[in-house]
Protein backbone atom coordinates (compact mmCIF):
# COMPACT_ATOMS: atom_id res chain seq x y z
CA UNK A 1 0.00 0.00 0.00
CA UNK A 2 1.53 3.45 -1.09
CA UNK A 3 1.37 6.22 1.07
CA UNK A 4 -1.08 7.97 -0.71
CA UNK A 5 -3.70 4.81 -0.42
CA UNK A 6 -2.83 5.69 3.26
CA UNK A 7 -4.01 9.11 3.03
CA UNK A 8 -7.46 8.66 4.14
CA UNK A 9 -6.75 7.22 7.03
CA UNK A 10 -3.97 10.29 7.74
CA UNK A 11 -6.40 12.78 7.30
CA UNK A 12 -8.73 11.49 9.87
CA UNK A 13 -6.08 11.09 12.48
CA UNK A 14 -4.81 14.63 11.88
CA UNK A 15 -8.52 15.82 12.14
CA UNK A 16 -8.83 13.27 15.67
CA UNK A 17 -5.77 14.72 16.84
CA UNK A 18 -6.66 18.10 16.57
CA UNK A 19 -10.07 17.94 18.26
CA UNK A 20 -8.66 16.14 21.52
CA UNK A 21 -5.59 18.73 22.11
CA UNK A 22 -8.12 21.66 21.65
CA UNK A 23 -5.10 24.25 20.93
CA UNK A 24 -6.68 26.43 18.56
CA UNK A 25 -6.01 29.71 18.58
CA UNK A 26 -7.48 33.16 18.20
CA UNK A 27 -9.84 34.10 15.33
CA UNK A 28 -9.60 37.56 13.69
CA UNK A 29 -11.78 39.74 16.13
CA UNK A 30 -11.08 42.71 14.10
CA UNK A 31 -13.79 41.70 11.46
CA UNK A 32 -17.16 41.04 13.56
CA UNK A 33 -18.43 38.16 11.66
CA UNK A 34 -14.89 36.69 11.71
CA UNK A 35 -14.66 37.22 15.65
CA UNK A 36 -18.36 34.98 15.84
CA UNK A 37 -16.60 31.96 14.17
CA UNK A 38 -16.06 29.00 16.71
CA UNK A 39 -12.10 28.27 16.50
CA UNK A 40 -12.87 24.96 17.29
CA UNK A 41 -12.98 23.78 13.68
CA UNK A 42 -10.90 21.59 11.28
CA UNK A 43 -11.18 20.32 7.63
CA UNK A 44 -8.81 19.36 5.34
CA UNK A 45 -9.21 18.03 1.73
CA UNK A 46 -6.77 16.96 -1.12
CA UNK A 47 -7.20 16.92 -4.80
CA UNK A 48 -4.50 14.76 -6.04
CA UNK A 49 -3.21 14.17 -9.52
CA UNK A 50 -5.09 10.93 -10.37
CA UNK A 51 -8.60 12.60 -9.80
CA UNK A 52 -9.28 11.56 -6.52
CA UNK A 53 -10.39 14.07 -3.89
CA UNK A 54 -9.69 12.97 -0.14
CA UNK A 55 -10.77 14.22 3.05
CA UNK A 56 -11.50 14.67 6.34
CA UNK A 57 -13.17 16.95 9.41
CA UNK A 58 -15.63 19.90 8.05
CA UNK A 59 -14.73 19.91 4.46
CA UNK A 60 -18.02 20.76 2.91
CA UNK A 61 -18.51 23.75 5.75
CA UNK A 62 -18.22 26.85 3.47
CA UNK A 63 -15.97 29.49 5.08
CA UNK A 64 -14.60 32.47 4.78
CA UNK A 65 -11.94 32.83 2.00
CA UNK A 66 -10.54 36.33 2.55
CA UNK A 67 -7.13 36.45 1.53
CA UNK A 68 -6.97 33.28 -0.57
CA UNK A 69 -8.83 35.17 -2.53
CA UNK A 70 -6.02 37.42 -3.98
CA UNK A 71 -4.28 34.18 -5.78
CA UNK A 72 -7.45 34.39 -7.97
CA UNK A 73 -7.86 37.86 -8.47
CA UNK A 74 -4.04 37.91 -9.88
CA UNK A 75 -4.83 35.51 -12.06
CA UNK A 76 -7.42 37.02 -13.83
CA UNK A 77 -5.49 40.25 -13.47
CA UNK A 78 -2.70 38.31 -15.18
CA UNK A 79 -4.76 36.45 -18.15
CA UNK A 80 -6.50 39.64 -18.60
CA UNK A 81 -3.49 42.20 -18.95
CA UNK A 82 -0.39 39.93 -18.64
CA UNK A 83 2.51 40.65 -16.53
CA UNK A 84 1.82 44.79 -16.85
CA UNK A 85 0.79 44.67 -13.16
CA UNK A 86 4.54 44.29 -12.23
CA UNK A 87 5.23 48.02 -12.74
CA UNK A 88 2.51 48.85 -9.90
CA UNK A 89 3.22 45.75 -7.47
CA UNK A 90 6.34 44.05 -6.53
CA UNK A 91 7.41 40.73 -5.87
CA UNK A 92 9.26 41.04 -2.81
CA UNK A 93 8.03 39.22 0.47
CA UNK A 94 6.82 41.93 2.92
CA UNK A 95 8.61 41.45 6.25
CA UNK A 96 6.04 43.10 7.59
CA UNK A 97 2.54 42.81 8.62
CA UNK A 98 -0.03 42.46 6.20
CA UNK A 99 -1.64 45.91 6.71
CA UNK A 100 1.51 47.34 6.80
CA UNK A 101 1.66 51.78 5.59
CA UNK A 102 4.97 51.76 6.89
CA UNK A 103 5.97 49.80 3.92
CA UNK A 104 4.19 51.63 1.64
CA UNK A 105 5.48 54.80 2.80
CA UNK A 106 8.85 53.57 3.11
CA UNK A 107 8.78 52.53 -0.78
CA UNK A 108 6.58 55.27 -2.34
CA UNK A 109 2.93 53.42 -2.78
CA UNK A 110 4.77 51.02 -4.40
CA UNK A 111 3.22 47.55 -2.66
CA UNK A 112 6.16 44.94 -2.21
CA UNK A 113 3.82 42.14 -3.48
CA UNK A 114 0.08 41.69 -4.33
CA UNK A 115 -0.71 39.17 -1.11
CA UNK A 116 -0.19 41.96 1.47
CA UNK A 117 -3.33 44.01 1.46
CA UNK A 118 -1.87 47.04 -0.06
CA UNK A 119 -1.02 44.86 -3.17
CA UNK A 120 -4.03 43.20 -3.24
CA UNK A 121 -5.91 46.74 -3.36
CA UNK A 122 -3.91 47.76 -6.41
CA UNK A 123 -5.01 43.96 -7.93
CA UNK A 124 -8.44 45.16 -7.70
CA UNK A 125 -8.00 48.44 -9.19
CA UNK A 126 -6.02 46.56 -12.14
CA UNK A 127 -8.86 44.39 -12.81
CA UNK A 128 -11.16 47.14 -12.69
CA UNK A 129 -9.95 48.68 -15.63
CA UNK A 130 -13.35 51.18 -15.78
CA UNK A 131 -15.98 48.05 -15.28
CA UNK A 132 -18.25 48.60 -13.02
CA UNK A 133 -17.43 45.96 -9.52
CA UNK A 134 -20.02 43.64 -10.28
CA UNK A 135 -18.29 42.89 -13.54
CA UNK A 136 -14.92 42.55 -11.86
CA UNK A 137 -16.62 40.40 -9.33
CA UNK A 138 -18.08 38.48 -11.71
CA UNK A 139 -15.24 37.18 -13.27
CA UNK A 140 -13.05 36.15 -10.26
CA UNK A 141 -16.12 34.27 -9.35
CA UNK A 142 -16.46 33.26 -12.72
CA UNK A 143 -12.90 32.44 -12.47
CA UNK A 144 -13.60 30.17 -9.52
CA UNK A 145 -16.29 28.07 -10.47
CA UNK A 146 -14.73 27.31 -13.43
CA UNK A 147 -11.61 26.26 -11.93
CA UNK A 148 -13.35 24.05 -9.68
CA UNK A 149 -16.10 22.75 -11.79
CA UNK A 150 -18.81 24.07 -9.58
CA UNK A 151 -21.04 27.05 -10.02
CA UNK A 152 -22.31 26.82 -5.97
CA UNK A 153 -20.07 29.37 -5.00
CA UNK A 154 -20.83 32.82 -3.84
CA UNK A 155 -20.36 35.92 -1.70
CA UNK A 156 -21.27 36.30 1.84
CA UNK A 157 -23.19 39.37 1.84
CA UNK A 158 -22.89 39.63 5.83
CA UNK A 159 -18.86 39.46 5.89
CA UNK A 160 -18.69 41.81 2.61
CA UNK A 161 -20.73 44.31 5.12
CA UNK A 162 -18.96 44.01 8.17
CA UNK A 163 -15.69 44.03 6.29
CA UNK A 164 -16.78 47.68 4.93
CA UNK A 165 -18.04 49.24 8.46
CA UNK A 166 -14.34 48.03 9.87
CA UNK A 167 -11.81 47.95 7.60
CA UNK A 168 -10.27 51.47 8.39
CA UNK A 169 -6.36 50.30 7.67
CA UNK A 170 -7.98 49.09 4.62
CA UNK A 171 -9.10 52.55 3.63
CA UNK A 172 -6.40 54.29 5.19
CA UNK A 173 -3.82 51.95 2.60
CA UNK A 174 -6.42 52.94 -0.13
CA UNK A 175 -6.13 56.80 0.43
CA UNK A 176 -1.89 56.45 0.66
CA UNK A 177 -2.04 54.76 -2.63
CA UNK A 178 -4.45 56.98 -3.83
CA UNK A 179 -2.13 59.87 -2.96
CA UNK A 180 1.00 58.27 -4.94
CA UNK A 181 -1.17 57.59 -8.28
CA UNK A 182 -0.91 54.09 -7.61
CA UNK A 183 -4.79 53.85 -7.64
CA UNK A 184 -6.89 54.30 -10.97
CA UNK A 185 -10.01 54.08 -9.56
CA UNK A 186 -11.92 55.89 -6.83
CA UNK A 187 -10.20 54.22 -3.47
CA UNK A 188 -14.31 53.70 -2.03
CA UNK A 189 -15.09 51.85 -5.38
CA UNK A 190 -12.11 49.75 -5.41
CA UNK A 191 -12.45 49.38 -1.20
CA UNK A 192 -15.75 47.95 -2.07
CA UNK A 193 -15.12 45.55 -4.72
CA UNK A 194 -12.05 43.94 -2.58
CA UNK A 195 -14.20 43.41 0.56
CA UNK A 196 -16.59 41.46 -1.60
CA UNK A 197 -13.89 39.50 -2.82
CA UNK A 198 -12.79 38.81 0.45
CA UNK A 199 -15.73 37.42 1.45
CA UNK A 200 -16.03 35.16 -0.88
CA UNK A 201 -16.98 31.73 1.00
CA UNK A 202 -16.15 27.88 0.00
CA UNK A 203 -15.60 24.85 1.19
CA UNK A 204 -12.37 23.10 1.45
CA UNK A 205 -13.68 20.60 -1.25
CA UNK A 206 -14.23 23.45 -3.42
CA UNK A 207 -10.86 25.38 -2.62
CA UNK A 208 -8.67 22.37 -3.61
CA UNK A 209 -10.34 21.70 -6.98
CA UNK A 210 -10.08 25.55 -7.59
CA UNK A 211 -6.50 25.02 -7.11
CA UNK A 212 -5.78 22.08 -9.60
CA UNK A 213 -4.97 24.24 -11.97
CA UNK A 214 -2.27 26.54 -10.12
CA UNK A 215 -0.92 22.83 -9.40
CA UNK A 216 -1.02 21.91 -12.98
CA UNK A 217 -2.98 18.56 -12.11
CA UNK A 218 -3.63 16.41 -15.38
CA UNK A 219 -7.55 17.16 -16.34
CA UNK A 220 -7.78 20.14 -14.21
CA UNK A 221 -9.64 23.06 -16.33
CA UNK A 222 -6.14 25.13 -17.57
CA UNK A 223 -7.50 28.39 -17.25
CA UNK A 224 -3.74 29.70 -16.83
CA UNK A 225 -0.61 29.28 -19.33
CA UNK A 226 1.76 27.00 -17.56
CA UNK A 227 4.19 30.35 -16.79
CA UNK A 228 1.56 32.47 -15.42
CA UNK A 229 0.96 29.33 -13.09
CA UNK A 230 4.51 29.31 -12.25
CA UNK A 231 4.56 32.81 -11.37
CA UNK A 232 1.59 32.35 -9.15
CA UNK A 233 3.31 29.34 -7.41
CA UNK A 234 6.52 31.34 -6.99
CA UNK A 235 4.65 34.20 -5.02
CA UNK A 236 2.82 31.97 -2.30
CA UNK A 237 5.87 30.13 -1.88
CA UNK A 238 7.77 33.80 -0.94
CA UNK A 239 4.91 36.32 -0.25
CA UNK A 240 1.99 33.56 0.58
CA UNK A 241 1.87 33.67 4.55
CA UNK A 242 3.04 37.49 4.85
CA UNK A 243 6.03 37.81 7.96
CA UNK A 244 4.79 33.84 8.06
CA UNK A 245 6.30 33.23 4.95
CA UNK A 246 9.70 32.05 5.56
CA UNK A 247 8.72 29.97 8.25
CA UNK A 248 5.95 28.05 6.31
CA UNK A 249 8.19 27.83 3.52
CA UNK A 250 10.42 25.86 5.73
CA UNK A 251 8.22 23.84 7.47
CA UNK A 252 6.39 22.84 4.52
CA UNK A 253 8.56 23.28 1.74
CA UNK A 254 5.21 24.16 -0.53
CA UNK A 255 3.91 26.95 -2.30
CA UNK A 256 0.46 28.14 -0.09
CA UNK A 257 -1.77 30.95 0.25
CA UNK A 258 -3.39 31.92 3.62
CA UNK A 259 -6.28 34.20 4.82
CA UNK A 260 -7.53 35.44 7.86
CA UNK A 261 -10.51 33.28 7.82
CA UNK A 262 -8.79 30.61 9.01
CA UNK A 263 -8.20 28.80 5.31
CA UNK A 264 -4.77 27.40 3.34
CA UNK A 265 -4.48 26.96 -0.37
CA UNK A 266 -1.57 24.75 -1.14
CA UNK A 267 -0.36 23.98 -5.08
CA UNK A 268 2.10 21.19 -5.54
CA UNK A 269 2.94 21.03 -8.62
CA UNK A 270 1.77 18.48 -10.59
CA UNK A 271 0.97 16.50 -7.37
CA UNK A 272 -1.79 17.85 -5.88
CA UNK A 273 -3.73 20.93 -4.92
CA UNK A 274 -4.90 20.89 -1.21
CA UNK A 275 -7.46 23.24 1.56
CA UNK A 276 -7.12 23.26 4.49
CA UNK A 277 -9.49 25.14 7.17
CA UNK A 278 -9.26 26.37 10.74
CA UNK A 279 -10.57 29.59 11.69
CA UNK A 280 -7.98 30.06 15.10
CA UNK A 281 -5.26 32.11 14.03
CA UNK A 282 -1.12 31.98 14.96
CA UNK A 283 0.58 35.69 15.77
CA UNK A 284 0.93 36.42 12.29
CA UNK A 285 -2.36 35.80 11.35
CA UNK A 286 -2.26 32.23 9.57
CA UNK A 287 -3.96 29.33 10.70
CA UNK A 288 -2.56 27.83 13.71
CA UNK A 289 -3.63 24.41 13.21
CA UNK A 290 -3.87 24.48 9.42
CA UNK A 291 -0.15 25.73 9.54
CA UNK A 292 0.78 22.60 11.08
CA UNK A 293 -1.67 20.36 9.33
CA UNK A 294 -0.19 21.70 6.10
CA UNK A 295 3.67 20.70 7.82
CA UNK A 296 2.15 16.99 8.69
CA UNK A 297 0.85 16.39 5.19
CA UNK A 298 4.03 17.34 3.50
CA UNK A 299 6.05 15.32 6.14
CA UNK A 300 3.39 12.28 5.36
CA UNK A 301 3.25 12.32 1.77
CA UNK A 302 7.22 13.80 1.17
CA UNK A 303 5.83 16.52 -1.00
CA UNK A 304 8.20 19.37 -1.45
CA UNK A 305 9.36 22.13 -4.39
CA UNK A 306 12.69 20.98 -3.62
CA UNK A 307 12.84 17.58 -3.90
Amino acid sequence: MSDLDRLPEFLDTLDAEFHARGDWGAVASYIPELARVDPAQFAISVALADGRLISAGQARKPFSIQSVSKVFSLACVLSRFGESIWHRVGREPSGDRFDSILLLEQEEGRPRNPFINAGALVTTDELLAGRAPKEALSEIIGFLRASAEDDDIHIDADVAASENATGHRNRALAYYLKSFDNLVNAPELVLGTYFHQCAIEMTCEQLALAGRGIAGLPGAPMLLSEVKRRRIAALMMTCGHYDGSGDFAFRTGLPGKSGVGGGILLAIPGRASAAIWSPGLNAWGNSQVGTEAAERLARFTGWSVFG
